[in-house]
């Protein structure tokens, strides 16, 4: 008789044969990763001496058979990534033989079975992570008195982490990340962590992204030295670091990182000789850096966004293993040692945001290996050294807001690898050297805010940079595209002084004629003008160029329905070609529909107030009382809505994930970027446009939304787009900026799914975050079938980033405004995952 059917990986389709319960001698059942679709056979429930069961890794839809239960031999059960749904029936609580129960990556959603007791007292494994598990954790849990590992994350669990999960001695292994769990509410101390350090096997434990919201206790320190992973990721805890945590000794990861901490560092944290990763930014920490002398396996250190003072101490040098230092956003002073610019395998530096001061070390040619360097907002001085050149593998460079001088090094051409390169408001000078044309992959150069002169190289990626990023320089000549005036083809010889003189007086002698010539012309040009221009009012905004109607009027041919790109509630989108051969976009408000001219107001006022790489970049209006527009840049790859449903038009995985991370860097600035809070109110893909590197831009500002001093939340009326508006928004009125996270989640579903929330198929019953919603953990079914096809290489790795990223999209869309991310953790989200995907060799950025 059959024993044992070993069937995984087999690439089988189809549904399971109710029939396999006529094979009642089976022990083994394995049919994982396969491409099995339907629901999972009652019949299975006649397999009286099954002890395993495995299922994982296919299309298994519906619930678990409640037969299921019959199976007393079962040890092993494997049911996890599928799309299986429904509550977990309470009847698996009755199997006391079971040693395994992983049900993760599904649908299922209820509370986890209240039934569990002593009868699951040889369990050892229990994964239900990334399902919609709502309630609490059950006390009961704790009669599972064998149990090693316990993975609940990414739920919806709620109330209290039960002290009671101390009484399981054997655990090594707790995920409790991403749900809304809290402490015991009697005492402001964490009390589970103190229930915890009974557990003298743990090793792993991770309460990322839940509102814990108290102190740590001073117990922390108690733990079992075989802890080896702790994180704790915006958990809202409070007050110190506990002073014994050295006596972790085994630790090689730990995350405090977006917390409320305050204090010092334990001065003998660096007792924690196996840390490798070390995260504690966006604190509140006040300390100097000598506490992290000593560490010797340390790869990851970020301490950015706190209070550190002082200087980097010269022992860095001896922290060999570093690779990655964030020490942003501190209070760091003094000059930087060149010992520290002498780790030859640093990858990722970043001391933005200091007060460091001094010249840059001839030393920082040593950072062979560095692909990251961030030196922006500090008070650096003296000139950039030619030896940074040497930084062969260095791909982002910023060295904006210093007081730099001298030349742009010419050995900069050399870095073959750069794509952003920020030396922006220093006292730079000379020539943008040509040699910088070689720099093929340079995606934005900016030099604005200086004093350089001569000619902007015009090959390589110098084609498609714009003005914005050389403004505001002494003498810069060139494109005239670029808001620069063109370069003199000869060079004009030096007069002596009789002739300067003689030039002064010919010049005084015709000052007062061209004076008056001027004035009748434009008296002449002012009468004959038609009624249209008549009180014309040129508004310049941003600092940037002016328009007249005529100018405009010709530059679009009329207004010809050829040169149409676009058309709104409020008015049109015209291309035009300035005088100067500049292509520009300009949006013509339609007076005669009701809130036009607030819209124009409003756009005016939010466009010349911005400036960010990812808006919408103005260039210019024209307003008088019969006649309003915006002239805008131009946007030749049209917007992110004609990319999603045009059939000439095609995005892969990586650029619209790059388009994604534009958006939200654009919302994050929005947000947190201005001195006060602006609220964009209506993010949808027509309002995605994509310049000509494929770089998305936040457009149409026209009901927009701008804060007071101290104000976060207004009542306004509604306006924006069906769809994409946030509940309380629509039905209230209520603004805030995490009406634009809820937009920005739906444009990130529409993104991806390449289906409208407006689509037909959705009604009052069925939208589109339920239906993605409906669609997890697979989400295969939803995702734009351009996108990924199951025969593709590392198909898996594709989809385990696109399904982080419709989790990502639904934590944006919760109907409560407090329980959405903010862009800010949107954003770096986002990053990690484009890191996910970078990491896969068939995906190129």
């Amino acid at each position: 008789m059959l024993e044992g059917l070993y069937l995984g990986s087999n690439n089988l389709t189809g549904a399971t044969p109710n029939e396999i319960g006529n094979l009642t001698m089976l022990t083994i059942l394995d049919f994982a990763v396969n491409k099995l679709s339907g629901a999972i056979p009652m019949e299975i429930g006649n397999l009286a001496l099954l002890t395993s069961l495995y299922f994982q890794s296919n299309k298994l839809t519906g619930g678990i058979p409640e037969k299921i239960g019959n199976l007393h031999r079962l040890e092993t059960l494997v049911l996890g990534d599928n799309t299986l749904s429904g509550s977990i029936p309470t009847e698996i609580s009755n199997i006391s033989s079971l040693q395994v129960i992983e049900l993760y990556q599904n649908n299922f959603s209820g509370t986890i079975p209240l039934t569990m007791n002593h009868k699951l007292n040889n369990l050892e494994t229990l994964s239900l992570y990334q399902n919609y598990l709502t309630g609490v954790i059950p006390n009961s849990i704790s009669n599972a008195s064998n149990l090693v590992d316990l993975m609940l994350d990414d739920n919806e669990l709620i109330g209290s982490i039960p002290n009671s999960l101390g009484s399981l001695r054997n655990l090594q292994l707790i995920n409790l990340a991403f749900n809304r769990l809290s402490s015991e509410s009697s005492s402001p101390e964490l009390s589970f962590f103190t229930s915890l350090t009974t557990c003298r096997s743990l090793r792993y434990l991770e309460v990322h992204q839940n509102p814990l919201n108290g102190f740590l206790p001073a117990s922390f320190s108690n733990y079992s030295s075989s802890l080896e992973d702790f994180g704790a990721f915006n958990c809202k805890i409070k007050g110190s670091i506990p002073l014994g945590i050295s006596n972790l000794s085994s630790l090689l990861y730990l995350d405090f990182s977006n917390n409320e901490l305050i204090g010092s560092i334990p001065r003998t944290i660096n007792r924690l000789m196996n840390l490798q990763e070390f995260y504690l930014e966006s604190n509140q920490i006040r300390d100097v850096l000598e506490s992290f002398c000593g560490f010797q396996s340390l790869g990851y250190l970020a301490l950015g966004q706190n209070q550190f003072f002082g200087s980097i101490p010269e022992c860095f040098r001896n922290m060999t293993s570093l690779r990655q230092i964030f020490l942003d956003s501190n209070m760091l002073a003094s000059t930087i040692p060149a010992t520290l610019l002498s780790m030859k395998d640093l990858q990722v530096l970043n001391l933005s945001s200091n007060f460091f001061s001094g010249s840059l070390p001839r030393e920082i040619g040593n950072l062979k290996a560095i692909y990251s360097l961030d030196l922006s907002i500090n008070k650096l001085s003296d000139v950039i050294p030619t030896t940074i050149g040497e930084l062969q593998a260095l791909q982002t460079l910023s060295l904006a807001k210093n007081n730099l001088q001298g030349s742009i090094p010419k050995s900069i051409s050399n870095m073959l690898n750069l794509e952003f390169l920020d030396i922006s408001h220093n006292n730079l000078s000379g020539t943008i050297p040509k040699s910088l044309e070689a720099l093929k992959h340079l995606k934005e150069f900016n030099v604005s805010f200086n004093r350089l002169s001569g000619e902007i190289p015009r090959g390589g990626p110098f084609r498609s940079f714009t003005g914005q990023l050389f403004m505001n320089n002494e003498a810069l000549c060139g494109d005239p595209r670029l808001s620069v005036p063109p370069c003199q083809s000869n060079s004009i010889t030096k007069s002596n002084k009789r002739k300067k003189l003689l030039l002064v007086m010919l010049l005084s002698g015709i000052a007062a004629i061209l004076m008056v010539v001027t004035i009748t012309i434009w008296i002449l040009r002012w009468l004959k003008k038609p009624n249209i221009s008549s009180g014309t009012e040129l508004m310049s905004v941003a600092k940037y160029g002016r328009f007249s109607y005529y100018e405009l009027l010709h530059s679009t041919n009329n207004y010809s329905e050829s040169n149409l790109i676009g058309k709104g509630s409020i008015g049109s989108v015209y291309k035009g070609i300035l005088s100067d051969g500049i292509a520009v976009a300009i949006k013509v408000f339609n007076l005669q529909v009701e809130g036009a001219l607030k819209s124009f107001d409003r756009e005016c006022e939010v466009l010349k107030s911005l400036r960010h790489r990812n808006l919408t970049k103005v260039l210019g209006s024209c307003s008088n009382p019969e006649f309003k527009a915006l002239v805008l840049k131009y946007m030749p790859n049209g917007s992110l809505e004609t990319w999603l449903y045009s059939h000439n038009y095609l995005l892969d995985l990586i650029q619209r994930v790059n388009i994604m991370i534009d958006v939200a860097c654009a919302l994050e600035y929005l947000h947190y970027g201005y001195n006060i809070p602006v609220v964009h109110c209506d993010l949808k893909p027509s309002n995605i446009l994509l310049d000509e590197d494929m770089v998305a831009h936040v457009s149409d500002f026209g009901i927009t939304k701008m804060f007071g001093e101290g104000e976060s939340i207004l009542h306004t009326e509604t306006l924006a787009t069906l769809g994409y508006i946030a509940p309380e928004y629509g039905l209230e009125g209520i603004v805030s900026t995490r009406i634009d996270v809820y937009s920005f989640g739906i444009v990130l579903m529409e993104t991806f799914t390449r289906v409208k929330p407006t689509d037909e198929m959705f009604s009052r019953d069925l939208i589109l975050k339920s239906w993605v919603e409906d669609s997890l953990p697979d989400a295969f079914q939803v995702i734009d079938a351009n996108l990924i096809r199951q025969e593709d290489e590392h198909f898996t790795d594709k989809m385990k980033c696109v399904i982080f990223i419709m989790k990502l999209a639904l934590n944006c869309c919760r109907e409560s405004p407090g329980e959405r991310m903010n862009m800010k953790d949107v954003l770096v989200e986002l990053k990690k995952i484009k890191h996910q995907l970078l990491i896969i060799p068939t995906v190129k950025p």
